[in-house]
């Protein structure tokens, strides 16, 4: 009898569990497919260990759309294609090596900055620590670098964690993110921005005219961890002198031995190459039709590009190849959904969000914004910029949902301060409450691609993922590889985007679209600027 009751017991939460099941068999098909005949870790072989990192405009990247383009089309997707917009350069690295020479041979850890120019051979000279971070620095320094490579940050101090390094969320961590944040505008925060950006070309320059060989930077993450981070891809305005990040441990050596002695001797060397054939990156696009042209378009996206010092792994392939397996899924159940779904695969990203903002300026809206202006300036500028004007595709449009903190479960979606919008999310992701994706938060989130369709007013959404050891030591880092994915987060975040991309194009209802934004006040009118920010 117990065994009886128990059994009906059973039967009747998974009854109740279930609705959306029963209502459209295609979510029962999307799972099976997902969870049953992945292709998510064959992919990312291909894509992390096959090609590697992603550098915008690279070669390499190159090697990626061709590949991305292959697996669309070769999954039945149609209108696969490449949408260019205008970016700059192309940047190479082939190898790189660091020594130090004296007092005693000592192989470092470096990477060089993206963009920087290589060497002609090896760079061996003196060291000079010359702490730099405004151009107020600078007479400190005169007729004292030349010949030199020269060290511009501060050493820091090496701390031991105060977190562990990989972690998932807890119920009460994803209640924490359900809240509003009051939106704030400060328009001085644009010169203070403009004034940090303008200072690493500035001290590039200072460097150079001071005779100084090349200059180091510590990473910003100890246990050897580099980047390479760099944002002079502007054509014309390359740095010039090379330029290097090294792990704190092997920068904070070499302070330490300037306190104790003579200046240590290190070599340097880059292997670099520019590749000014095309200053165009592009926007991989691809589509499942839908059956009612009228109906408008759902969509989903992550960023292709990376940085070099990893293999781009969980930033962002893993974002890359969960859309690539979510329109896998899709194309195999063999059904038309009632609204075309869109995919894409962006660039720029990196460097200011740059393929989705094209995307939005060629299909959605246009805002003015100086003339001249490139990268991260034409980013905080474009956002700040009014009037907004749609363009025809804007009512087409009734979801974009992107993917990018990680390789992650997905936990739930980010309402990004569109309440209206929750009850149709929760509703979407019902049939995924048993796999962990059941959670609709208020928070708004930034610093990705769904940013500047929040910001024209539009239903732009971020998932909720498990951040594993994302910021700790995989973000950018040379850590980024596929041994930090997990194959089961991955088929489970696919599973999801696929359901909750196809709940989005066969519903009858539209998520509430924010108003039309328009030029804010100043948050707080009586705010006394820093002149030292």
């Amino acid at each position: 009898m117990r065994e009886l009751l128990l059994a009906g017991v059973s039967a009747l939460m998974m009854a109740a569990a279930a609705p959306a099941l029963a209502e459209d068999p295609a979510i029962g098909r999307i799972i099976d497919e997902g969870m049953n005949r992945s292709q998510v870790m064959i992919n990312a072989s291909q894509l992390m260990d096959g090609i590697g990192g992603r550098l915008t405009n690279s070669p390499n990247l190159r090697r990626a759309e061709t590949w991305a383009v292959g697996k669309f089309a070769g999954y039945g997707l149609s209108n696969v294609h490449k949408e260019a917009f205008d970016f700059g350069r192309g940047w190479e690295l082939l190898g790189r090596s660091a020594r130090m020479v004296e007092p005693r041979p000592l192989d470092m850890t470096v990477i060089p900055v993206a963009w920087t120019p290589p060497t002609d051979g090896n760079v061996r000279a003196a060291i000079v620590v010359a702490p730099m971070s405004k151009v107020e620095h600078f007479a400190a320094w005169h007729g004292k670098l030349a010949g030199k490579i020269v060290l511009v940050s501060l050493p820091g101090k090496s701390d031991e964690p105060k977190e562990a390094a990989f972690k998932r969320l807890s119920d009460s961590d994803i209640h924490e993110l359900d809240k509003y944040d009051p939106p704030s505008f400060d328009p001085d925060t644009a010169a203070r921005r403009a004034k940090r950006r303008a200072f690493p070309g500035q001290l590039d320059a200072f460097l150079k005219a001071e005779g100084a060989l090349a200059w180091v930077k510590r990473s910003y993450r100890d246990n050897g961890l580099i980047q390479g981070e760099g944002y002079d891809y502007a054509v014309g305005k390359s740095p010039a002198l090379p330029g290097y990040e090294m792990a704190a441990e092997d920068y904070r050596r070499l302070v330490r031995l300037t306190k104790t002695g003579a200046a240590p001797v290190v070599e340097l060397s880059t292997n670099a190459r520019y590749d000014d054939s095309d200053r165009n990156a592009h926007n991989i696009i691809a589509e499942i039709p839908g059956r009612d042209p009228k109906a408008g378009y759902v969509m989903a996206g992550g960023h292709f590009d990376s940085w070099i010092a990893g293999d781009g792994a969980s930033d962002n392939g893993a974002g890359s190849i969960v859309v690539i397996e979510a329109a896998r899924i899709l194309r195999s159940l063999g059904v038309q959904p009632k609204r075309t779904i869109r995919f894409a695969l962006w660039e720029g990203e990196e460097q200011g969000l740059l393929g989705s903002r094209a995307y939005i300026e060629q299909h959605l809206a246009t805002r003015p914004i100086p003339a001249g202006l490139s990268g991260i300036d034409a980013y905080y500028a474009w956002s700040n910029s009014f009037p907004i004007t749609p363009r025809p595709e804007y009512s087409a449009l009734k979801a974009y949902f992107n993917l990018d903190n990680g390789s992650g479960k997905v936990r739930g979606i980010y309402a990004e301060q569109n309440s209206a919008t929750t009850p149709i999310l929760k509703e979407w992701l019902a049939p995924f409450q048993s796999m962990g994706a059941g959670t609709v938060v208020a928070s708004k989130t930034g610093g990705t691609d769904h940013v500047f369709l929040q910001a024209i007013g539009l239903q732009g959404f971020q998932f909720i993922q498990d951040p594993l050891d994302y910021e700790s030591r995989v973000h950018h880092s040379n850590l980024d590889t596929l041994d930090h994915m997990r194959p089961d987060d991955l088929r489970q975040a696919a599973v999801v985007l696929a359901g909750v991309l196809w709940e989005a194009a066969n519903s009858d209802k539209e998520l509430a679209r924010p108003p039309l934004p328009t030029q804010p006040v100043t948050t707080d009118p009586f705010k006394v600027p820093d002149p030292d920010e």
